[in-house]
């Protein structure tokens, strides 16, 4: 049996699930400037992935590749939310 396709799905998942709550947490305190951490992070992890030569390393460096450029779009998303209510102001953002 290949546990490969089930090993990359699970951390893919997990991955995905961890940015929600880093865009959360990023967006309250340092706003929507936190787009800039996300594109370098993206970009670094996206390197990375090209120089690692095992499979199973460069495909989740290159999810994580990913999820940092969505995560761009998601510290955006997330200072509209911000101004609907749902989720509370935090120091990130200048008065």
């Amino acid at each position: 049996m290949n546990f490969t396709g089930l090993l990359v799905g699970l951390s893919t998942f997990l991955i995905i699930g961890l940015f929600h709550p880093l865009v959360v947490k990023a967006e309250y305190y340092m706003g929507v400037r936190s787009w800039i951490l996300f594109a370098l992070a993206g970009v670094l992890f996206a390197i990375a992935s090209l120089w690692v030569s095992d499979l199973i390393g460069s495909t989740l460096l290159g999810v994580l590749a990913f999820s940092s450029f969505w995560s761009i779009l998601e510290v955006i998303h997330q200072r509209e939310r911000v101004q609907k209510g749902w989720f509370p102001e935090g120091p990130g953002h200048k008065k």
